[in-house]
């Protein structure tokens, strides 16, 4: 194990610094002690008004950029058909990520822009309740990616999904987080 596995792993409490800190990161994790996973039980834990905003992005050619925007592919019309995609992945991803919650969700904004040769794609998922909604919007934005590359793979196959990932996240225990 190196230096830096031995220093965030916590799955054994003793080697840690901060014994609370292990105990709080032990109590998080979705791994037993044997290894095995299981869904952490959040019961315990405050319903409070969380969001998270996910993005991904996807690179083409600058005309398949411009055939989504004017709507003109041969598969339709792209923008709409993703964002109603990254929506229903939203409500689906517990179903989908087997150590997820189901959560009531609030609400779901996508949006889906174009410029040069790419296409970004940012899900902001709103919920109350007792865990976040940062898998929530990284399945609402990969499902759109995967969407938008559908629709395109006739004109270009070698357009390719990047930088999918969390951009924030607000509420809960752990506060505000921005990666922007």
């Amino acid at each position: 194990m190196t230096e830096s596995a031995e220093r965030t792993d916590m799955s054994d409490p003793s080697d840690a610094a901060d014994p609370s800190d292990a105990a709080e990161q032990a109590d998080l994790s979705h791994v037993r002690a044997d290894g095995s996973a299981h869904m952490v039980d959040v019961s315990a834990k405050d319903i409070t008004d969380r969001s998270a905003t996910a993005t991904a992005t996807l690179v083409t050619r600058p005309d398949v950029v411009a055939r989504i925007l004017d709507g003109s592919l041969p598969k339709g019309e792209v923008i709409g058909t993703a964002r109603i995609a990254a929506i229903m992945a939203v409500k689906k991803t517990s179903d989908l990520i087997p150590l997820c919650h189901p959560l009531p969700i609030a609400g779901v904004q996508v949006d889906i822009t174009g410029a040069d040769d790419r296409v970004l794609i940012e899900v902001s998922v709103r919920t109350t309740s007792r865990t976040g909604v940062e898998m929530e919007a990284l399945t609402g934005a990969s499902v759109a990616a995967l969407t938008v590359y559908d629709m395109v793979k006739a004109v270009d196959r070698a357009a390719s999904i990047t930088d999918v990932r969390v951009l924030e996240k607000h509420g809960g225990r752990s506060g505000d987080w921005s990666n922007r």
